[in-house]
């Protein structure tokens, strides 16, 4: 079954300094229907403005991935964590048993725009740790790159401590994808830029989401072009 959720079906706030909007219950948004997909816990699009961001908090227990859409976000963390994410690059922070950290727009003059997931992990209790790299997008070019994974041991993927592969694509106008998992599983696509068909019966524009059950073949259609993540999920 293939369920889509368009773009405006997100909650949205603007608090000045930060717009955000919510895949899923978060902050101040609660449903107690939307509260979660698989071990996927939290999707987050946000735009930050520079030179503003999140003071040093509090997280545990929770495999978090961050990626940059535009412009630059400055990490700090007290495992000694200290870099500045980009386009192009992954960061991943497993909280385990607490970790403190910060989030900021390094930037005097350009706004970020962040996508961050949370992730429940495979176990509670681990040690805290954080790890960011860049990906090849070129690679990402009509193919599905795996970028995160705990289910893929392989050079330039970044682990993460669940049973998940995050692949990111840049498909071409007129190409065609397909994705096959097993059975029992759920894929969460999320369209970045563009527009894609899916089975030729669902159409997803720009910021849409589809939350993917009780189906092992995907096949992905891009008429114009479109950039999407799709997340392999337990």
């Amino acid at each position: 079954m293939i369920k889509i959720y368009p773009e405006e079906n997100r909650h949205s706030a603007d608090h000045g300094w930060l717009q955000c909007n919510f895949s899923f219950s978060f902050a101040d948004y609660y449903d107690p229907e939307n509260m979660s997909f698989g071990p996927l816990r939290v999707f987050n699009d946000d735009v930050i403005q520079p030179l503003e961001g999140f003071g040093t908090h509090p997280h545990r227990d929770m495999e978090i991935v961050t990626f940059v859409l535009k412009g630059e976000l400055k990490h700090e963390d007290n495992t000694g964590g200290n870099e500045i994410l980009r386009p192009g690059e992954v960061q991943r922070m497993s909280a385990g048993t607490g970790i403190l950290h910060s989030e900021m727009n390094s930037s005097p003059d350009e706004a970020t725009n962040s996508l961050q997931l949370w992730f429940l992990p495979s176990e509670k209790g681990l040690t805290p740790s954080y790890e960011q790299r860049p990906y090849d997008q070129e690679a990402a070019r009509n193919e599905l790159l795996p970028v995160v994974s705990g289910r893929l041991q392989s050079e330039g993927v970044t682990f993460i401590n669940q049973d998940l592969t995050i692949y990111m694509s840049n498909l071409e106008a007129g190409k065609t994808l397909s994705f096959t998992q097993g059975p029992g599983r759920r894929i969460y696509l999320f369209v970045i830029e563009g527009e894609l068909m899916l089975n030729r019966t669902s159409l997803l524009g720009k910021r849409d989401a589809a939350r993917i059950t009780d189906m092992t073949q995907l096949d992905i259609e891009s008429f114009g072009g479109c950039r999407f993540m799709l997340i392999d999920l337990p």
